[in-house]
């Protein structure tokens, strides 16, 4: 395969394959030097280290894959150029989908400014640009104060004015690899079974393809859709070196022949070429437009914080033993004091007394208020009254084991005969003798129920242990709530708690309204609209899935999902199929439920 024309990029990709090539020539002269007891290790230890350096985009994140049938993943473990080719395509869709990502998120950042109020835009103005831009806007504030003109307005209009050029030019950019990506995606998709089928045949036109469609995408870069080309500030005007040229294939291999390895790897190299000249143009033309980094954002925050600290240190200092004083030594023993006073006081020695008062008087009476031998001694006592009573008044021998029942209605019918005539009863008759057989039975009831009593209060123990140790278990419970709550605190999709349940919900809801624009801009003919719609619906699907993996691992329903997000990024399903799949997807797998419904 011919070379292509020199330029600074390819200089420094000779540069880099030399280094690589010294490199690896010194590894095999130092090894050389090694006493070898199994060359055949030594020479699989050179193989691999040198198909790490050259493959430096092979191993990609999960994702969203390639539109490869399910029989492929068989038929590629044999085919050495289609498992090369299946590389190439994993890595232009990381990187894209990873540029995508990153102009995605500065774009909503300006948007969100965009979208705030006048007093919120000249905050951003004065605050969250830096101390340079802090001097400026607040130097413009005092001067507006002495001028007829608005300061305030005139800062809300740059504010405008400056996100207005940002947002511009990152959807611009999000247009063209949206657009990128989603060519990309259908051409495998068309070419994929062919690919498997005959590798031989199949790989030179893909990527001819792909180089063409490289060349495209550096066309729509320097031309960028819906920006306006008098915008100076952004270089894709082709006349500096910071302008997207990508190399191109060789006449020579553009005749239809059937490529050799040597040149099917050179162009596999030419693509990764251009993915790093993408790269590098990107990030140089992002780096103009992105948001401001934290540090910036919150550094009159971070200003102030450091000034309260620099003065709390100066204060500290001045009281520290350092400079010969001991109020420090003094606050720290009296705040010790205090806190073991308050835990003294107010913690264990209530803990304490609750303890002593619930267990104490059940040590101290350990046989109980009332004991079996004594209940069962009373009863027999009343049992004997009452024998002794009703065979006097029976004038009959009664038998032994005659029930306590009996007697006492012979007991009671003579109690109530005695009644009619209580005084001379009282006293010459049984009436005396009556009332203590009652009392007696009395005495054997409540000797009964404190037995009973005793029972229940000795098989309620535990019940007070627990009741004693609630403090401790109720300080233990927040605590842990507490620390659930810090670790459930990630609000990314990817997280565990209820915001992150609500992002990914979120982007089933963002995949839905693409797929319909998508199929709104199909309906009135807008071919590259459509396909960047495309683009964006992959792009959201990419987020879903990385979004879900897990948590549908957990739960037992990734196989079935996974088919669901590879089915919407298919281009020729029918909108209505796919609509369909979104309303299952938000409605029927766990992972993807509201908190609420968990229940």
């Amino acid at each position: 395969m011919a070379a292509s024309p020199a330029n600074p990029g390819n200089k420094a990709l000779d540069v880099k394959s030399l280094i690589s090539a010294y490199s690896s020539g010194a590894w095999t002269r130092l090894l050389s030097f090694v006493p070898s007891f199994n060359s055949n290790l030594l020479a699989k230890v050179l193989n691999l280290y040198a198909r790490t350096s050259r493959s430096r985009y092979r191993r990609r994140r999960s994702g969203l894959p390639l539109p490869l049938p399910s029989k492929s993943l068989e038929l590629s473990v044999g085919l050495t150029k289609a498992s090369r080719i299946f590389d190439v395509l994993d890595d232009i869709l990381e990187h894209i989908l990873t540029s995508l990502h990153h102009i995605q998120k500065n774009l909503h950042f300006w948007q969100s400014r965009a979208e705030g109020s006048d007093s919120q835009k000249v905050y951003f103005m004065v605050f969250e640009r830096g101390p340079q831009a802090f001097i400026d806007g607040t130097f413009q504030l005092i001067r507006g104060c002495f001028t007829e003109g608005s300061s305030i307005q005139h800062l809300c209009y740059s504010a405008a004015a400056q996100i207005s050029e940002r947002i511009a030019v990152l959807t611009s950019l999000r247009y063209c690899l949206a657009t990128f990506l989603a060519q990309v995606y259908m051409e495998v998709d068309k070419v994929v079974e062919d690919l498997i089928k005959d590798p031989e045949k199949s790989l030179p036109s893909l990527l001819m393809i792909i180089n063409s469609l490289f060349l495209k995408l550096e066309a729509s870069v320097s031309h960028p859709h819906g920006m306006s080309q008098s915008n100076s500030s952004v270089p894709v005007d082709g006349s500096n070196s910071s302008s997207l040229l990508f190399e191109k294939l060789p006449e020579v291999n553009q005749d239809g022949s059937q490529w050799t390895d040597c040149e099917i790897r050179d162009a596999i190299n030419l693509i990764y070429q251009n993915l790093h000249k993408l790269d590098s143009y990107l990030s140089l033309l992002v780096s103009r437009y992105q948001k401001p980094s934290r540090m910036t954002l919150y550094w009159f925050r971070y200003t102030c914080g450091a000034v309260g600290l620099s003065v709390c240190s100066v204060w500290l200092l001045r009281h520290s033993s350092l400079m010969g004083s001991s109020d420090i030594n003094n606050w720290i023993d009296e705040a010790r004091n205090s806190t073991l006073s308050f835990w003294n006081d107010h913690v264990e020695q209530p803990l304490l007394s609750i303890r002593d008062e619930l267990f104490e008087t059940f040590r101290r009476r350990h046989k109980g208020v009332m004991e079996i031998e004594e209940v069962q001694l009373t009863a027999n006592s009343l049992h004997r009254m009452l024998l002794a009573f009703s065979e006097q008044t029976k004038g009959q021998k009664l038998p032994e084991n005659a029930s306590d029942q009996e007697l006492l209605e012979i007991v009671m019918a003579r109690y109530e005969k005695e009644l009619m005539h209580p005084i001379q009863n009282l006293l010459g008759g049984e009436l005396a003798r009556a009332l203590l057989i009652q009392i007696q039975k009395l005495k054997l009831d409540i000797e009964t129920a404190m037995l009973e009593l005793d029972q229940i209060l000795r098989a309620n123990e535990i019940n007070f242990a627990i009741l004693a140790a609630l403090p401790a278990f109720f300080l233990s419970l927040i605590f842990l709530m507490v620390v659930r709550a810090w670790l459930k605190q990630d609000t990314r999709a990817e997280g565990r708690g209820r915001i992150a349940r609500l992002q990914r919900r979120l982007l089933i809801v963002e995949v839905e309204k693409r797929i319909m624009q998508f199929q709104t801009c199909v309906d009135q003919g807008l071919e590259e609209d459509a396909q960047c719609m495309l683009g964006l619906v992959l792009y959201s699907l990419d987020r879903l899935y990385k979004a879900v993996e897990r948590h549908a691992k957990a739960t037992g329903e990734w196989l079935s999902l996974r088919q669901d997000i590879i089915d919407l990024a298919k281009p020729d399903l029918q909108t209505a199929y796919k609509l369909t799949v979104t309303s299952r997807i938000g409605r029927v797998y766990d992972c993807l439920l509201p908190s609420s419904k968990l229940q």
